[in-house]
Protein backbone atom coordinates (compact mmCIF):
# COMPACT_ATOMS: atom_id res chain seq x y z
CA UNK A 1 0.00 0.00 0.00
CA UNK A 2 1.08 3.10 -0.61
CA UNK A 3 0.39 6.57 1.61
CA UNK A 4 0.47 10.31 0.22
CA UNK A 5 2.43 12.25 2.61
CA UNK A 6 0.68 14.84 5.04
CA UNK A 7 0.42 19.00 3.24
CA UNK A 8 2.78 21.09 5.07
CA UNK A 9 1.45 23.37 7.98
CA UNK A 10 1.08 26.75 7.28
CA UNK A 11 4.32 28.87 8.17
CA UNK A 12 3.95 30.78 11.19
CA UNK A 13 3.33 34.40 11.06
CA UNK A 14 6.24 35.97 13.14
CA UNK A 15 5.53 39.60 14.64
CA UNK A 16 8.09 41.92 15.85
CA UNK A 17 6.31 43.61 19.31
CA UNK A 18 8.70 46.77 18.84
CA UNK A 19 7.92 47.08 15.13
CA UNK A 20 3.78 47.07 16.12
CA UNK A 21 4.46 49.32 19.10
CA UNK A 22 6.12 51.84 16.45
CA UNK A 23 3.89 51.35 13.72
CA UNK A 24 0.57 52.23 16.30
CA UNK A 25 2.87 55.41 17.58
CA UNK A 26 2.06 56.90 14.24
CA UNK A 27 -1.42 56.78 15.17
CA UNK A 28 -2.49 55.28 11.83
CA UNK A 29 -2.68 52.14 13.08
CA UNK A 30 0.16 50.68 10.97
CA UNK A 31 0.89 48.13 13.91
CA UNK A 32 -2.20 46.92 13.41
CA UNK A 33 -2.13 46.53 9.64
CA UNK A 34 1.17 44.70 10.37
CA UNK A 35 -0.69 42.10 12.87
CA UNK A 36 -3.11 41.72 10.15
CA UNK A 37 -5.93 43.43 11.93
CA UNK A 38 -7.46 45.51 9.60
CA UNK A 39 -10.57 46.21 11.47
CA UNK A 40 -8.94 46.89 14.31
CA UNK A 41 -6.65 49.54 12.52
CA UNK A 42 -10.12 50.96 10.91
CA UNK A 43 -11.26 51.47 14.45
CA UNK A 44 -8.46 53.18 16.15
CA UNK A 45 -8.31 55.37 13.49
CA UNK A 46 -11.68 56.36 13.48
CA UNK A 47 -11.49 57.00 17.36
CA UNK A 48 -8.07 58.95 16.79
CA UNK A 49 -10.23 61.35 14.61
CA UNK A 50 -12.85 61.90 16.81
CA UNK A 51 -10.11 62.68 19.13
CA UNK A 52 -8.52 65.29 16.93
CA UNK A 53 -11.58 67.04 16.13
CA UNK A 54 -12.28 67.12 19.45
CA UNK A 55 -8.49 68.36 19.77
CA UNK A 56 -8.57 71.17 17.21
CA UNK A 57 -12.36 72.38 18.35
CA UNK A 58 -11.86 72.44 21.99
CA UNK A 59 -8.04 73.23 21.91
CA UNK A 60 -7.68 73.07 25.58
CA UNK A 61 -4.83 71.06 27.34
CA UNK A 62 -7.09 68.23 28.59
CA UNK A 63 -8.29 67.39 25.16
CA UNK A 64 -4.23 66.95 24.29
CA UNK A 65 -3.96 65.11 27.93
CA UNK A 66 -6.29 62.44 26.59
CA UNK A 67 -5.27 62.12 22.88
CA UNK A 68 -1.63 61.10 24.85
CA UNK A 69 -3.41 59.42 26.65
CA UNK A 70 -4.75 57.38 23.67
CA UNK A 71 -1.56 57.46 22.05
CA UNK A 72 0.09 55.72 24.60
CA UNK A 73 -2.56 53.27 24.80
CA UNK A 74 -2.59 52.04 20.84
CA UNK A 75 1.18 51.70 21.31
CA UNK A 76 0.85 49.48 24.47
CA UNK A 77 -2.07 47.89 22.96
CA UNK A 78 0.17 47.01 19.71
CA UNK A 79 2.93 46.30 22.12
CA UNK A 80 0.97 43.69 24.26
CA UNK A 81 -1.07 41.87 20.95
CA UNK A 82 2.60 41.07 19.33
CA UNK A 83 3.21 39.39 22.44
CA UNK A 84 5.47 41.52 24.14
CA UNK A 85 8.13 40.79 26.61
CA UNK A 86 7.44 37.03 25.51
CA UNK A 87 7.76 37.71 21.56
CA UNK A 88 11.43 38.79 21.49
CA UNK A 89 11.46 38.19 18.05
CA UNK A 90 12.94 40.76 15.49
CA UNK A 91 12.00 41.55 12.14
CA UNK A 92 14.15 43.79 10.21
CA UNK A 93 11.24 44.46 7.27
CA UNK A 94 8.60 45.63 9.79
CA UNK A 95 10.37 47.65 11.80
CA UNK A 96 11.66 49.13 8.73
CA UNK A 97 7.92 49.88 7.73
CA UNK A 98 6.75 51.32 11.01
CA UNK A 99 9.99 53.31 11.45
CA UNK A 100 9.43 54.27 7.84
CA UNK A 101 6.10 55.70 8.84
CA UNK A 102 6.10 56.82 12.01
CA UNK A 103 9.21 58.90 12.44
CA UNK A 104 8.02 60.97 9.74
CA UNK A 105 4.56 61.34 11.32
CA UNK A 106 6.44 62.46 14.73
CA UNK A 107 9.17 64.43 13.28
CA UNK A 108 5.99 66.79 11.22
CA UNK A 109 3.97 67.07 14.89
CA UNK A 110 7.10 67.98 16.29
CA UNK A 111 7.67 70.51 13.65
CA UNK A 112 4.73 71.41 13.64
CA UNK A 113 4.16 72.27 17.05
CA UNK A 114 7.27 74.33 17.69
CA UNK A 115 6.10 76.20 14.43
CA UNK A 116 2.63 76.44 16.55
CA UNK A 117 4.31 77.93 19.33
CA UNK A 118 6.39 80.44 17.52
CA UNK A 119 3.08 81.70 15.80
CA UNK A 120 1.86 82.07 18.83
CA UNK A 121 4.73 84.02 19.98
CA UNK A 122 5.18 86.62 17.39
CA UNK A 123 1.21 86.80 17.75
CA UNK A 124 1.10 88.06 21.40
CA UNK A 125 4.11 89.95 21.02
CA UNK A 126 2.41 91.56 18.22
CA UNK A 127 -0.64 92.09 20.88
CA UNK A 128 1.16 93.27 23.28
CA UNK A 129 3.20 96.06 21.44
CA UNK A 130 -0.75 97.11 20.55
CA UNK A 131 -0.49 96.19 16.76
CA UNK A 132 -3.65 94.42 15.28
CA UNK A 133 -2.09 94.24 11.81
CA UNK A 134 0.98 92.28 12.66
CA UNK A 135 -1.44 90.04 15.06
CA UNK A 136 -3.85 89.23 11.79
CA UNK A 137 -0.96 89.11 9.55
CA UNK A 138 1.17 86.50 12.27
CA UNK A 139 -1.69 84.40 12.66
CA UNK A 140 -2.82 83.86 8.83
CA UNK A 141 -0.04 81.48 8.93
CA UNK A 142 -1.80 79.07 11.40
CA UNK A 143 -3.02 76.40 9.10
CA UNK A 144 -4.68 72.81 10.11
CA UNK A 145 -1.40 70.95 10.74
CA UNK A 146 -0.45 73.76 13.32
CA UNK A 147 -4.02 73.09 15.07
CA UNK A 148 -3.60 69.60 15.10
CA UNK A 149 -0.11 69.70 16.80
CA UNK A 150 0.19 72.84 18.93
CA UNK A 151 -3.67 73.16 19.00
CA UNK A 152 -3.40 75.46 22.52
CA UNK A 153 -0.62 77.29 21.28
CA UNK A 154 -2.79 78.57 18.42
CA UNK A 155 -6.00 78.92 20.36
CA UNK A 156 -4.35 81.50 22.13
CA UNK A 157 -3.27 83.29 19.10
CA UNK A 158 -6.78 82.50 17.31
CA UNK A 159 -8.00 84.57 20.36
CA UNK A 160 -5.95 87.50 19.48
CA UNK A 161 -6.47 87.52 15.95
CA UNK A 162 -10.43 87.34 16.56
CA UNK A 163 -10.56 90.36 19.19
CA UNK A 164 -8.19 92.34 16.54
CA UNK A 165 -10.75 91.52 13.80
CA UNK A 166 -13.77 92.72 16.82
CA UNK A 167 -11.37 95.90 17.10
CA UNK A 168 -11.01 96.40 13.22
CA UNK A 169 -15.22 96.50 13.28
CA UNK A 170 -15.11 98.88 16.15
CA UNK A 171 -12.60 101.08 14.25
CA UNK A 172 -15.23 101.12 11.14
CA UNK A 173 -17.87 101.72 13.51
CA UNK A 174 -16.44 104.58 14.93
CA UNK A 175 -14.94 106.18 11.50
CA UNK A 176 -18.74 106.09 10.62
CA UNK A 177 -19.67 108.05 13.78
CA UNK A 178 -17.13 110.68 12.71
CA UNK A 179 -17.57 111.19 9.10
CA UNK A 180 -21.36 110.85 9.53
CA UNK A 181 -21.53 112.47 13.07
CA UNK A 182 -23.81 109.06 13.75
CA UNK A 183 -23.67 108.69 17.66
CA UNK A 184 -25.82 104.80 17.09
CA UNK A 185 -22.13 104.07 15.48
CA UNK A 186 -20.23 105.48 18.28
CA UNK A 187 -22.18 103.62 20.64
CA UNK A 188 -21.60 100.48 18.65
CA UNK A 189 -17.84 100.90 18.38
CA UNK A 190 -17.04 101.83 22.28
CA UNK A 191 -19.14 98.52 22.52
CA UNK A 192 -17.33 96.49 21.03
CA UNK A 193 -13.86 98.15 22.60
CA UNK A 194 -15.22 97.44 26.08
CA UNK A 195 -16.38 93.92 25.47
CA UNK A 196 -12.77 93.15 23.86
CA UNK A 197 -11.23 95.40 26.74
CA UNK A 198 -12.98 92.94 29.27
CA UNK A 199 -11.03 90.00 27.61
CA UNK A 200 -7.49 89.56 29.35
CA UNK A 201 -4.72 90.44 27.33
CA UNK A 202 -6.31 93.13 24.89
CA UNK A 203 -5.35 96.13 26.90
CA UNK A 204 -2.48 97.56 24.08
CA UNK A 205 -4.85 96.72 21.16
CA UNK A 206 -7.67 98.40 22.61
CA UNK A 207 -5.81 101.43 22.95
CA UNK A 208 -4.26 101.99 20.12
CA UNK A 209 -7.75 101.60 18.33
CA UNK A 210 -8.91 104.56 21.10
CA UNK A 211 -6.07 106.33 20.40
CA UNK A 212 -6.52 106.14 16.62
CA UNK A 213 -10.27 106.92 17.21
CA UNK A 214 -9.41 109.58 19.65
CA UNK A 215 -6.46 111.43 17.44
CA UNK A 216 -8.92 111.77 14.40
CA UNK A 217 -10.78 114.65 16.47
CA UNK A 218 -11.41 117.53 15.55
CA UNK A 219 -13.43 116.44 12.21
CA UNK A 220 -13.06 119.22 9.58
CA UNK A 221 -16.36 119.80 9.66
CA UNK A 222 -17.26 121.41 13.93
CA UNK A 223 -20.86 120.92 14.11
CA UNK A 224 -20.56 117.01 13.76
CA UNK A 225 -17.22 117.42 16.09
CA UNK A 226 -19.64 118.62 18.54
CA UNK A 227 -21.84 115.97 17.94
CA UNK A 228 -19.10 113.55 18.90
CA UNK A 229 -17.65 115.33 21.45
CA UNK A 230 -21.13 115.43 23.00
CA UNK A 231 -21.92 111.87 22.50
CA UNK A 232 -18.80 110.73 24.41
CA UNK A 233 -19.09 113.69 27.42
CA UNK A 234 -22.37 112.54 28.30
CA UNK A 235 -21.13 108.51 27.81
CA UNK A 236 -21.50 106.72 31.05
CA UNK A 237 -17.89 106.02 32.31
CA UNK A 238 -16.65 102.45 32.80
CA UNK A 239 -13.36 103.01 35.09
CA UNK A 240 -11.46 101.86 32.56
CA UNK A 241 -9.48 102.64 29.88
CA UNK A 242 -12.32 103.81 27.23
CA UNK A 243 -12.61 106.60 30.01
CA UNK A 244 -9.56 108.59 28.96
CA UNK A 245 -11.99 109.59 25.92
CA UNK A 246 -12.88 112.84 28.17
CA UNK A 247 -9.64 114.41 27.65
CA UNK A 248 -10.13 114.24 24.24
CA UNK A 249 -13.56 116.42 24.48
CA UNK A 250 -11.93 118.93 26.96
CA UNK A 251 -9.25 119.54 24.17
CA UNK A 252 -11.38 119.62 21.02
CA UNK A 253 -14.85 120.87 22.27
CA UNK A 254 -14.53 124.41 23.10
CA UNK A 255 -13.26 125.02 19.70
CA UNK A 256 -15.85 122.64 18.35
CA UNK A 257 -18.36 124.58 19.73
CA UNK A 258 -17.40 127.97 18.75
CA UNK A 259 -16.53 126.59 15.18
CA UNK A 260 -20.00 124.78 14.48
CA UNK A 261 -21.54 128.38 16.05
CA UNK A 262 -20.13 130.38 13.45
CA UNK A 263 -21.10 127.78 10.90
CA UNK A 264 -24.52 128.32 12.09
CA UNK A 265 -24.46 132.27 12.27
CA UNK A 266 -23.28 131.85 8.54
CA UNK A 267 -26.28 129.33 7.84
CA UNK A 268 -28.40 131.40 9.46
CA UNK A 269 -29.73 128.97 11.88
CA UNK A 270 -29.83 131.49 15.08
CA UNK A 271 -31.40 129.64 17.56
CA UNK A 272 -28.80 126.88 16.97
CA UNK A 273 -25.83 129.15 16.88
CA UNK A 274 -26.86 130.72 20.12
CA UNK A 275 -27.45 126.79 21.64
CA UNK A 276 -23.54 126.17 20.79
CA UNK A 277 -22.20 129.79 22.11
CA UNK A 278 -24.51 129.20 25.33
CA UNK A 279 -23.17 125.41 25.76
CA UNK A 280 -19.48 126.81 25.62
CA UNK A 281 -20.33 129.68 28.52
CA UNK A 282 -21.81 126.75 30.62
CA UNK A 283 -19.63 123.49 30.04
CA UNK A 284 -16.25 125.31 29.51
CA UNK A 285 -16.45 128.79 31.52
CA UNK A 286 -12.97 129.12 32.29
CA UNK A 287 -11.77 128.95 28.52
CA UNK A 288 -10.33 131.41 26.71
CA UNK A 289 -13.10 131.62 23.70
CA UNK A 290 -15.66 132.79 26.31
CA UNK A 291 -15.51 136.01 25.13
CA UNK A 292 -15.96 135.01 21.32
CA UNK A 293 -18.81 132.61 22.53
CA UNK A 294 -20.45 135.62 24.76
CA UNK A 295 -20.42 138.21 21.32
CA UNK A 296 -22.24 134.97 19.82
CA UNK A 297 -24.56 134.96 22.04
CA UNK A 298 -25.23 138.54 21.53
CA UNK A 299 -25.22 138.53 18.02
CA UNK A 300 -27.32 135.12 17.71
CA UNK A 301 -29.90 136.68 19.85
CA UNK A 302 -30.01 140.02 17.81
CA UNK A 303 -30.44 137.84 14.44
CA UNK A 304 -33.14 136.10 16.14
CA UNK A 305 -35.05 139.31 17.45
CA UNK A 306 -34.65 140.64 14.01
CA UNK A 307 -35.95 137.59 11.94
CA UNK A 308 -39.25 137.78 14.12
CA UNK A 309 -39.71 141.50 13.80
CA UNK A 310 -39.03 141.11 10.32
CA UNK A 311 -41.69 137.89 9.98
CA UNK A 312 -44.18 140.32 11.94
CA UNK A 313 -43.74 143.43 9.87
CA UNK A 314 -44.72 140.91 6.19
CA UNK A 315 -47.20 142.41 3.87
CA UNK A 316 -47.78 145.55 1.74
CA UNK A 317 -47.22 149.38 3.23
CA UNK A 318 -50.23 150.35 2.70
CA UNK A 319 -51.67 147.77 5.70
CA UNK A 320 -50.81 147.37 9.10
CA UNK A 321 -48.86 144.48 9.51
CA UNK A 322 -49.15 141.86 12.34
CA UNK A 323 -46.43 144.38 14.51
CA UNK A 324 -49.19 146.74 14.56
CA UNK A 325 -50.99 144.60 17.07
CA UNK A 326 -48.07 141.97 18.35
CA UNK A 327 -45.30 144.28 18.65
CA UNK A 328 -41.77 142.69 19.52
CA UNK A 329 -38.22 144.14 20.50
CA UNK A 330 -35.19 144.17 18.51
CA UNK A 331 -32.15 145.02 20.47
CA UNK A 332 -30.21 145.88 17.83
CA UNK A 333 -32.18 149.20 17.33
CA UNK A 334 -31.46 152.53 18.45
CA UNK A 335 -33.18 154.02 21.59
CA UNK A 336 -36.13 156.51 20.47
CA UNK A 337 -34.14 160.03 21.27
CA UNK A 338 -33.32 163.38 20.09
CA UNK A 339 -33.11 164.54 15.81
CA UNK A 340 -34.49 162.56 13.31
CA UNK A 341 -35.81 158.78 14.46
CA UNK A 342 -35.89 157.23 11.27
CA UNK A 343 -39.14 154.98 10.87
CA UNK A 344 -40.81 151.81 8.87
CA UNK A 345 -44.59 153.48 8.41
CA UNK A 346 -47.37 150.66 7.52
CA UNK A 347 -51.17 152.24 7.03
CA UNK A 348 -52.72 154.64 5.12
CA UNK A 349 -49.73 155.28 2.72
CA UNK A 350 -51.82 158.07 0.65
CA UNK A 351 -50.38 160.44 3.43
CA UNK A 352 -47.34 158.67 5.06
CA UNK A 353 -45.90 158.59 1.11
CA UNK A 354 -45.62 162.13 1.52
CA UNK A 355 -42.80 162.18 4.10
CA UNK A 356 -39.34 162.94 3.67
CA UNK A 357 -37.45 160.22 2.68
CA UNK A 358 -34.88 161.20 4.94
CA UNK A 359 -37.14 159.88 7.68
CA UNK A 360 -37.97 156.50 6.38
CA UNK A 361 -35.93 153.44 6.04
CA UNK A 362 -36.39 149.88 4.18
CA UNK A 363 -35.60 147.41 6.47
CA UNK A 364 -35.99 146.87 10.38
CA UNK A 365 -32.13 146.74 10.93
CA UNK A 366 -32.25 150.28 10.11
CA UNK A 367 -34.67 151.33 11.95
CA UNK A 368 -35.57 153.21 15.17
CA UNK A 369 -39.33 153.27 15.06
CA UNK A 370 -42.28 151.61 13.70
CA UNK A 371 -45.40 153.97 12.62
CA UNK A 372 -48.76 152.59 12.16
CA UNK A 373 -51.18 154.42 10.76
CA UNK A 374 -54.97 154.09 11.10
CA UNK A 375 -57.87 155.27 8.65
CA UNK A 376 -58.73 158.94 8.07
CA UNK A 377 -61.19 160.30 10.21
CA UNK A 378 -62.56 163.89 10.34
CA UNK A 379 -60.42 166.46 12.77
CA UNK A 380 -61.36 169.68 13.91
CA UNK A 381 -62.70 172.08 11.76
CA UNK A 382 -60.69 174.17 10.26
CA UNK A 383 -63.03 176.79 8.52
CA UNK A 384 -67.16 176.73 7.26
CA UNK A 385 -67.78 178.61 3.98
CA UNK A 386 -70.58 179.56 2.07
CA UNK A 387 -70.98 178.13 -1.51
CA UNK A 388 -74.06 179.31 -3.81
CA UNK A 389 -75.00 176.39 -6.39
CA UNK A 390 -75.19 177.64 -10.24
CA UNK A 391 -78.01 175.74 -11.11
CA UNK A 392 -80.50 176.33 -8.10
CA UNK A 393 -78.89 179.88 -6.52
CA UNK A 394 -79.54 178.01 -3.29
CA UNK A 395 -76.93 178.85 -0.84
CA UNK A 396 -74.84 175.93 1.15
CA UNK A 397 -73.13 175.95 4.67
CA UNK A 398 -69.75 173.72 4.10
CA UNK A 399 -67.67 173.13 7.02
CA UNK A 400 -63.74 171.78 6.77
CA UNK A 401 -61.82 169.36 8.40
CA UNK A 402 -58.11 168.73 9.25
CA UNK A 403 -57.54 164.62 8.60
CA UNK A 404 -57.49 162.96 11.54
CA UNK A 405 -55.08 160.01 11.95
CA UNK A 406 -54.95 157.57 14.46
CA UNK A 407 -51.25 156.91 15.14
CA UNK A 408 -49.22 154.41 17.54
CA UNK A 409 -45.61 154.41 17.05
CA UNK A 410 -43.46 151.72 18.84
CA UNK A 411 -39.74 151.82 19.42
CA UNK A 412 -38.18 148.93 17.49
CA UNK A 413 -35.33 148.57 20.35
CA UNK A 414 -37.79 148.05 22.87
CA UNK A 415 -41.01 147.09 21.46
CA UNK A 416 -42.51 149.41 23.46
CA UNK A 417 -45.37 151.60 22.52
CA UNK A 418 -44.27 155.51 22.80
CA UNK A 419 -47.02 157.43 20.94
CA UNK A 420 -51.08 156.31 20.95
CA UNK A 421 -52.22 159.56 19.71
CA UNK A 422 -54.60 160.94 16.43
CA UNK A 423 -52.63 163.14 14.31
CA UNK A 424 -54.59 165.98 12.69
CA UNK A 425 -53.17 167.04 9.04
CA UNK A 426 -53.74 170.73 8.11
CA UNK A 427 -54.45 172.34 5.04
CA UNK A 428 -56.13 174.70 2.26
CA UNK A 429 -60.18 175.10 2.70
CA UNK A 430 -62.60 176.95 1.24
CA UNK A 431 -61.81 176.87 -2.39
CA UNK A 432 -63.34 179.14 -4.79
CA UNK A 433 -64.98 176.78 -6.38
CA UNK A 434 -66.05 173.29 -5.34
CA UNK A 435 -67.76 170.52 -7.25
CA UNK A 436 -70.56 167.90 -6.67
CA UNK A 437 -73.05 165.95 -7.64
CA UNK A 438 -76.61 166.74 -8.18
CA UNK A 439 -79.84 164.97 -9.90
CA UNK A 440 -81.74 166.05 -13.06
CA UNK A 441 -84.82 167.38 -10.31
CA UNK A 442 -83.28 168.33 -7.16
CA UNK A 443 -80.21 169.87 -6.12
CA UNK A 444 -79.02 168.43 -3.13
CA UNK A 445 -75.77 170.79 -2.37
CA UNK A 446 -72.05 169.54 -1.41
CA UNK A 447 -71.23 167.40 1.71
CA UNK A 448 -71.94 169.68 4.20
CA UNK A 449 -68.21 168.20 5.72
CA UNK A 450 -65.27 167.78 3.78
CA UNK A 451 -61.35 167.21 4.15
CA UNK A 452 -58.62 170.52 3.62
CA UNK A 453 -56.42 170.15 0.97
CA UNK A 454 -52.50 169.20 2.59
CA UNK A 455 -49.93 169.88 0.90
CA UNK A 456 -46.74 167.79 1.57
CA UNK A 457 -45.61 170.28 3.84
CA UNK A 458 -48.65 169.85 5.89
CA UNK A 459 -48.42 165.94 5.99
CA UNK A 460 -44.33 166.54 7.47
CA UNK A 461 -45.59 169.33 9.60
CA UNK A 462 -48.54 166.89 11.49
CA UNK A 463 -45.53 163.73 11.73
CA UNK A 464 -43.07 165.82 12.63
CA UNK A 465 -43.10 165.76 16.31
CA UNK A 466 -43.10 161.83 16.03
CA UNK A 467 -40.14 161.99 13.75
CA UNK A 468 -37.86 164.88 15.11
CA UNK A 469 -37.66 165.42 18.51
Amino acid sequence: MYASPEPAPPPVRVHDPLAVAVGNASLLGVGYLILGRRKTALGTGIITLVLLSILVSAAQWWCETLVLLWWAAVVAHGWSAAGGRTGRVTVGGQRMVALGVTVPVLLAAGLLRFDAARIEQRVAEAREDGDCARVLSDGKSAWFGHRVAGAPAISSGDEAVDACRRLRTAEAKLTTGLTAGDTGSLKAGFDILASVLAEPGNRRTVGTALDGFLGRLPTQDACRTVTVTDWLRNRRPDHDALDRSSSAVTRTAPAALVGCGDNLMKAKEWASARARYQQLLDQYPQDGRTGTAKEGVREATLSIELAHVRSLLEGSYDEQPGYCSSPAKYSGAKAYGRGINRALFYGNDEYTDDLPGKWRVKDAADAVLVVCVGEQKQGSTVETCTYRSKSSGKLYQVSFHKIALPVKVYELRTGRLVVNRKVQIGGRSCPSVIKYNSSFLDDFGPDPDRYVNPSKSDVRAAFTSLIDR
